[in-house]
């Protein structure tokens, strides 16, 4: 069974609504869950936030969250999961905003991904994982795997 099966089984179990608010993964989240015949009973929306006007815009994220700490960031990440949960019927979101390279700086390596998940009734939790430099497309491959991993284990506990 896929992660994103999973995932929706443990959804519909729980009763939870998903959405998702991506940046550096350009909706590859998104279109894991709903790649998935049925996925329409618990998936709720996907932002897609490139830029930071969009993220403003469609999340809420601050301005002054990211003059400080930049788009890739934890700050950034929780509001961007925050904005996704106020800004739809969902539940349950995750976040994923990074470089997916190739670049990046010697402050914001390639492959540095930060995530968030916001869930109804619980504090957002937030995370960066260092995936390396492997390549733009195995960047964002992991950074969906991590984030319906991040799901799965949310809808779990």
């Amino acid at each position: 069974m896929s992660r994103a099966a999973r995932l929706l089984d443990l959804a519909r179990a729980r009763g939870a609504m998903i959405a998702t608010a991506e940046s550096c993964t350009g909706g590859m989240i998104a279109a894991a869950i709903t790649d998935v015949a049925g996925s329409s009973d618990v998936f709720d929306r996907g932002f897609v936030t490139y830029s930071n006007a969009a993220k403003m815009a469609m999340l809420g994220v601050a301005e002054a969250t990211l003059t400080a700490h930049g788009a890739v960031s934890e700050p950034v990440a929780r509001e961007m999961a925050e904005g996704a949960l106020a800004n739809s019927q969902a539940t349950l979101a995750v976040s994923a905003t990074g470089i997916a390279g190739p670049g990046g700086s010697e402050f914001k390596p390639e492959g540095r991904v930060c995530f968030g998940l916001a869930r109804k009734g619980h504090p957002t939790r937030v995370e960066t994982v260092e995936f390396g430099a492997p390549g733009r497309a195995a960047v964002r491959r992991a950074s969906t795997e991590h984030a319906l991993d991040l799901l799965i284990a949310s809808l779990s506990d």
